[in-house]
């Protein structure tokens, strides 16, 4: 068996068999084979290994180049996605072969952290990942944001096709990547490919400056107008672009739109109906995950006052005793050399930095053990805060 990183111009004849009999109906026809030897064009900059033998592919994974905000540091990302392999090579451990690997190049290139959606959590958490919040989605007639018909809004709502709207919403997200915790963009090569997407844009402009974008499509008439992540960089902003939702009120019947965890749409409006959700389902909506790749890369990040020693056992790329610091609202990370106050799996590190479990959680989860000395200063390093990573892959 051989393992191998390989090119995206590789991709077509090593990864694609696995990844559409693992995701699509099959057997595929031609023209599909085609479709996405096209698109490699946007995956040129992504790490692609596969475990080879005899020369045929059997099993392959690859990181996307991302970027992502940790408690208020951006953070080179990788994004794992087209993890596959051959149904003949299932429970001989390739995969896990091939993403220590994958994990171990891209820490080496630079990426402190990683996200991915999984087709089993249980399964990606042995290799240290951990769930955070996968995003909300509310359904709500139009009609029930009748008020906001009637608002005189301090900006206007363009509608572009995704072309021609396409350089403001990458603006915006470049913003918002700075501004909130989780939040997480593709590099240009791999944004580029949803530039040609068939979705409209509704930008949401407000003294010159846009405040709030969104893609979105109509169903049909009298049907579902299904919009994607409603982005904004305040009320203001999602106010214009709900506004302009409820203008479809006699030409749509439902409005469904995808939302950050914290958002609470029954608050948007007086005897407002709304079904907000957060669908997670196996194999095909797994919430996502995330780990750390790297610690001494977390220096810089938001923290709370504190000062505890941790070990990390067993992680080829973490692994070892580790200082950290909260002073003056920054987190410094640095060798321990002290005896551990806490020892840590490098998925319930993970949790606390992302903020989605304090360490009682931790314990109880069965992702580390915390004395009673350290419980303190973890929680104030470390307070809860819900990450909103945004994009899919």
């Amino acid at each position: 068996m051989e393992f191998r990183q390989i090119s995206a111009a590789e991709r077509t004849a090593a990864m694609f068999p696995l990844q559409s009999y693992a995701f699509l109906p099959s057997p595929w026809p031609e023209e599909d084979e085609a479709a996405y030897r096209r698109r490699m064009v946007f995956f040129r900059t992504a790490i692609n290994f596969v475990a080879e033998e005899g020369g045929t592919a059997l099993a392959g994974a690859a990181a996307l180049r991302m970027r992502q905000n940790v408690r208020g540091k951006v953070h080179d990302m990788a994004g794992v996605a087209s993890v596959a392999s051959h149904p003949s090579a299932r429970r001989r451990g390739l995969v896990r072969g091939v993403l220590e690997r994958l994990l171990r190049q891209a820490r080496d290139e630079g990426h402190t952290v990683s996200a991915l959606y999984p087709f089993r959590p249980s399964f990606y958490a042995r290799f240290g990942y951990v769930g955070i919040p996968r995003h909300r989605t509310a359904t709500f007639a139009p009609e029930g944001l009748d008020h906001l018909v009637r608002a005189e809004l301090a900006g206007e709502v363009e509608r572009l096709p995704m072309t021609d709207g396409f350089d403001e919403w990458q603006q915006l997200q470049q913003r918002l990547l700075g501004e909130r915790h989780g939040f997480a963009v593709y590099d240009e090569t791999r944004a580029a490919e949803f530039r040609g997407d068939k979705w409209w844009m509704a930008v949401a402009r407000a003294g010159g400056e846009v405040v709030g974008a969104v893609p979105y499509r109509v169903g049909s008439y009298g049907g579902e107008l299904e919009a994607e992540n409603l982005l904004s960089t305040g009320p203001l902003g999602r106010a214009l672009l709900l506004q302009f939702f409820a203008r479809h009120v006699d030409q749509v019947a439902r409005v469904r739109v995808k939302l950050d965890a914290d958002d609470v749409p029954e608050l948007w409006g007086t005897d407002f109906a709304v079904t907000t959700e957060a669908k997670v389902d196996h194999p095909r909506r797994g919430g996502p995950m995330v780990r750390v790749l790297d610690m001494p890369a977390l220096t810089g990040s938001e923290a709370g006052d504190g000062d505890v020693t941790i070990e990390i056992p067993d992680d080829t790329l973490t692994g070892g005793l580790w200082r950290l610091v909260g002073e003056g609202g920054r987190l410094t990370v640095t060798k321990g050399t002290a005896t551990p106050e806490a020892t840590l799996t490098i998925g319930g590190l993970s949790a606390l930095l992302y903020g989605v479990l304090d360490p009682t959680e931790v314990v109880l989860r069965g992702l580390g053990t915390v004395d009673g000395a350290a419980e303190g200063p973890l929680s104030s390093l470390f307070p809860r805060h819900m990450p909103y990573l945004c994009a899919d892959f």
